[in-house]
């Protein structure tokens, strides 16, 4: 599996990033201070890309939206995690003590101790908890790391497997080319760039199309299937999924049925209990506009739930007062409704 070389010239800008429109408005005012493009890409229970903003064919790296995904490759490995660990696999979480509790069970459970654990040493995610944890004086760990849930299960399938410990983030470990392969399965896309992510596991790279369409797969899937386990886990335990004060545990409480994950550089997925899926990227990887833009997508399709209020809760201070907002841009004026009766062709005009 080969690997992107760090220093190597970067390739023009892709059309997900290049061609994505604007999307949301910066206001401060009453008058538009900035600007944020993203793309979208919204499949049909069909698999079919149905909407798109931008470009939807072009790789991008989900970064941590990918974990749903990489979960159920560890259940294809033989992994057998009760629910709330199931959760806590796909997890970015805000290392809250629930989290941190949480990854120790599934440690040692499989007979492993946060010593195993090849993330890297971080403070939790959380403003709050991160706060606490330096006024406590205490440094970095693998443990308080967003990813350290992912990095538990991934030693527990190894440790199930016979498969070595101390290499497991290699991309060319079996269970990272296990995890490379369902990523395809599921995305019906092939992977087209494998780097290192953030927490030092792969991160591999597929157009937001493929990333809809596997999201929305999640969403659908038979509830004996690994699909469906991995999403049954994620719909029940959304405190685990992210944290007390989390968006994407807002979402997942307030909106019945869906499947959803967030992913660094403002990356977000969101699979409908009809197969649809959304996924989205903000060029410029800023998360202020993820969930606003994300609301607004949802509220087109017609999706009721109960967390628009926080997604869309992304005031512009001044003097520490509220002046204005971070608002949607009108989605109907850029979207490109693609043809069902040719695959990816762009119907006439724009629809409103």
């Amino acid at each position: 599996m080969p690997t992107a070389d760090p220093h190597a010239r970067p390739r023009p800008t892709p059309p997900a990033l290049a061609d994505a429109p604007v999307l949301a408005h910066v206001v401060r005012g009453g008058v538009v201070e900035s600007v944020h493009r993203a793309s979208v890409a919204v499949t049909g229970p069909d698999d079919r890309l149905e909407q798109v903003w931008g470009d939807a064919e072009d790789p991008v790296f989900p970064r941590s939206s990918l974990k749903p995904l990489q979960a159920v490759a560890m259940l294809r490995a033989g992994l057998d995690l009760p629910p709330p660990h199931l959760a806590l696999a796909c997890a970015s979480h805000s290392g809250e003590a629930f989290h941190l509790d949480g990854v120790r069970a599934v440690l040692a459970d499989a007979g492993l101790a946060e010593t195993d654990l090849r993330n890297t040493p971080d403070l939790p995610y959380d403003p709050l908890e991160r706060d606490a944890w330096v006024a406590a004086g205490r440094p970095p760990r693998a443990l308080a790391q967003n990813c350290s849930g992912k990095h538990a299960a991934m030693l527990a399938t190894c440790r199930g497997r016979g498969w070595d410990l101390d290499t497991y983030l290699d991309p060319d470990h079996p269970l990272q080319r296990l995890a490379a392969e369902t990523t395809q399965d599921l995305t019906g896309s092939p992977v087209a760039a494998t780097v290192v992510d953030g927490c030092g596991a792969p991160a591999f790279a597929v157009p937001l199309a493929g990333l809809a369409r596997a999201f929305g797969r999640l969403a659908a899937a038979d509830p004996g299937t690994d699909e469906g386990r991995v999403a049954a886990a994620v719909r029940a335990h959304p405190d685990l999924v992210g944290g007390t004060r989390r968006d994407v545990t807002a979402l997942l409480r307030g909106t019945p049925g869906v499947v959803a994950k967030e992913g660094a550089e403002a990356v977000h997925a969101v699979g409908l209990p009809d197969g649809r899926g959304v996924a989205l990227k903000v060029v410029d990887g800023g998360s202020r506009a993820r969930a606003v833009v994300l609301a607004a997508v949802l509220r087109r399709l017609g999706v009721a739930s109960d967390a628009y209020d926080r997604l869309e809760d992304a005031p512009v201070l001044g003097h520490g007062e509220p002046v204005g907002a971070v608002v949607a841009a009108d989605l109907g004026t850029t979207v490109r409704v693609v043809d069902p009766a040719g695959p990816g062709t762009p119907a006439e005009g724009t629809a409103g």
